[in-house]
């Protein structure tokens, strides 16, 4: 039985209020474009202050840092595979459930995840749609107590939101 609620928006991540949001990050932890580029222009320079303390995160892995002036409480930095690395589903997989772990860890009720490592890094979004979704469904579905009670995919475009959508229709959940 599930134990929250999985939404999908359209719209831009840095708007959502939340507990946290994720930022698609690079393992150097240095904001950069898209995705990451907006967290660093709506969020303002504290983020990256903090993501340079910690230094280094391991594609597959994700690290906190609070989320600026953005209307989150935190920022969960993931940091996903670029196409062709090798073991691209097993790292995106990680990185998702990371990002979980540390929602977990703060008691937070709340995330936003984007379509991490679909820009600039090349991952097939309807990949990444069944990796990410359904991590995110057996992470809620999970018969150990966790704080999520909602995770929420932010998605940038008709696309990607169409995958998303059509891809939570075929796990037999509706948005």
């Amino acid at each position: 039985m599930t134990q929250g609620i999985i939404d999908l928006i359209k719209g831009d991540i840095t708007k959502v209020e939340a507990d946290a949001i994720v930022n698609p990050s690079n393992s150097s932890l240095l904001l950069g474009a898209g995705v990451s580029g907006a967290i660093n222009l709506a969020g303002g320079p504290s983020i990256q202050s903090e993501m340079n303390k910690l230094g280094h995160c391991p594609v597959g892995g994700a690290v906190i840092t609070s989320a600026g002036n953005l209307p989150a409480r935190f920022v969960i930095h993931a940091v996903g595979p670029r196409m062709g690395e090798g073991a691209e589903d097993a790292k995106l997989l990680g990185a998702t459930l990371q990002s979980l772990a540390r929602a977990e860890e703060e008691n937070l009720a709340s995330i936003v995840f984007p379509a991490i490592s679909t820009g600039i890094f090349g991952f097939p979004l309807d990949r990444c749609a069944r990796i990410m979704l359904t991590a995110s469904i057996e992470h809620l579905s999970s018969d150990k107590p966790g704080s999520l009670e909602r995770i929420i995919f932010c998605l940038w475009g008709d696309e990607a939101y169409t995958t998303f959508r059509e891809t939570l229709e075929i796990l037999n959940l509706s948005p």
